[in-house]
């Protein structure tokens, strides 16, 4: 017959596959942001290196003549939003991480004391 495991460690294992999951998340949403950081990055680069003062941009699948100062100035407001996104993504996995790796102790801990119970109670029956 299986031993059914204690609720204390029953909630502990479902907390850690609820962080793990939420950590996941925010490892996804973090390489798709420093992705597109990375792209908008290489436009700015670009368009440095463009002497014309106005360049074309996709606006609905067509090209719309628009003043390279604007895209820039566009560019750089989202080029911000983004790292000031990272930095909290970044903190946010951090303490995720720090959480899960404290919650897996407590489990390990949990299983070891189980594991050490449960062969002290075959000896004694034995």
């Amino acid at each position: 017959m299986a031993q059914r495991l204690p609720p204390e460690l029953e909630n502990k294992l479902l907390e850690a596959q609820r962080l793990q999951d939420q950590l996941n998340r925010i490892v996804q949403e973090r390489v798709a942001l420093e992705g597109e950081k990375g792209e908008i990055e290489r436009v700015l680069k670009l368009l440095e290196e463009v002497g014309e003062n106005e360049v074309y941009r996709s606006v609905g699948g067509i090209l719309v003549k628009v003043p390279k100062e604007k895209v820039v100035n566009e560019l750089k407001d989202r080029l911000e939003i983004i790292n000031i996104r990272l930095e909290k993504l970044k903190k946010q996995e951090g303490e995720l991480r720090k959480r899960l790796e404290q919650l897996l102790r407590e489990i390990r801990e949990a299983q070891s004391k189980l594991q050490i119970g449960g062969e002290l109670g075959k000896k004694g029956a034995g």
